[in-house]
């Protein structure tokens, strides 16, 4: 078995509150993008760990979606996937994410029947990396759309 290994880091100064950091990845699509607690609790522009967790899912679940459906015989003409990561705060303090929602649009060519796209998208979480990381310990919600 061949292993990929992808790295980021985090560079964070100062308190959680007043605080700021910095994200990177090894090639360079984030370089010093900054987050704070702004943006991650008060929706201030600027990155946080949930939206980056979403945009993995929705990039690695696209590409398993467009797999499975080209393996079932179709082509794949484009699949849109919105992925939302919920983060919720807890009675006894501090947060958690507890819920990943998945919203995919796709158009397929030779491909009809909702009920076969549905199963289809169903196939596709279950061979999406970050779907079965993600799975592990929260609920992952689907909305499928053929269009």
């Amino acid at each position: 078995m061949t292993t990929i290994k992808r790295k980021a880091g985090a560079l964070w100064g100062g308190n959680l509150k007043f605080g700021n950091g910095m994200i990177s990845t090894e090639s360079k699509a984030l370089f010093e993008t900054p987050y704070s607690f702004s943006t991650r609790f008060e929706n201030e522009d600027g990155s946080n760990p949930e939206e980056l967790i979403a945009a993995a899912h929705a990039a690695c679940y696209s590409m398993a979606f467009a797999n499975v459906i080209d393996q079932e015989g179709y082509d794949p003409v484009s699949i849109d996937t919105q992925a939302t990561c919920f983060l919720e705060k807890k009675e006894e303090g501090g947060f958690e994410i507890t819920k990943m929602a998945l919203h995919i649009r796709g158009e397929v060519d030779g491909l009809d029947d909702e009920e076969t796209f549905l199963e289809l998208a169903e196939k596709a979480d279950q061979g999406c990396p970050v779907s079965n990381l993600l799975r592990q310990g929260l609920e992952i919600e689907h909305q499928v759309e053929l269009v």
